[in-house]
């Protein structure tokens, strides 16, 4: 089994995809962000690195998805390969962020390397509003975050919202990060677990 784990910067996914890991017993994969060798560089200046830090994204995802199904074992993925081509790759081309000839290819690439792999069996959208990610993100305290921008994250949000109301791959279960707190809150996250039980028993 395959569940996902989706949302913007600072929603909360890494610290979910570790408390149902340690509550299911299944394997975590986590965003490559601590050895991810373009972070930095993207942040400081976004429209010299989109491109190269898209594509590796691009290939670190391919990578962990078709292991995923290669091992044929219950996970927790943190993000998935799609949002790096509905939303955020198409946001910093249409902010001028990165060209054309390059959101072309990347667009080529991703569409061969998605029509090798099957989506998630149940996606988890964690939905939160900018104030809530910008706390987030504070709380953290990554020192390359230091440079987003209010208008990047709302421009992200509105293109998450447009893409998970059109999301149509499988199982989709909507979690208002403003509302439920599971990080600070036992029973909140107990009532996350609940939702996720009631999607995963009608996948078998």
């Amino acid at each position: 089994m395959h569940i996902a784990i989706g949302g913007n910067i600072g929603s909360g996914k890494t610290t979910l995809a570790g408390l149902l890991s340690k509550h299911y017993g299944w394997e975590a994969h986590y965003e490559d962000v601590d050895t991810n060798p373009y972070l930095n560089n993207f942040y400081e200046d976004m429209k010299r690195w989109s491109f190269n830090l898209q594509i590796y994204f691009l290939n670190s995802r391919f990578r962990q998805v078709v292991e995923i199904r290669r091992r044929n074992r219950k996970v927790i993925q943190d993000r998935t390969i799609y949002e790096d081509a509905h939303i955020f790759a198409p946001n910093l081309h249409d902010m001028g962020l990165m060209a054309s000839r390059d959101f072309n290819n990347y667009k080529s690439l991703f569409q061969l390397m998605s029509s090798f792999i099957d989506p998630p069996d149940l996606l988890i959208y964690l939905k939160a509003s900018v104030p809530t990610l910008v706390s987030q993100i504070q709380k953290r305290g990554r020192e390359y975050e230091n440079a987003i921008r209010l208008d990047y994250l709302k421009k992200l949000n509105e293109r998450y919202e447009e893409w998970i109301a059109g999301y149509d791959l499988g199982k989709l279960l909507i979690i208002n990060v403003d509302d439920i707190k599971f990080s600070e809150k036992q029973s909140d996250l107990g009532e996350v677990i609940r939702k996720i039980d009631a999607e995963i028993h009608g996948l078998f």
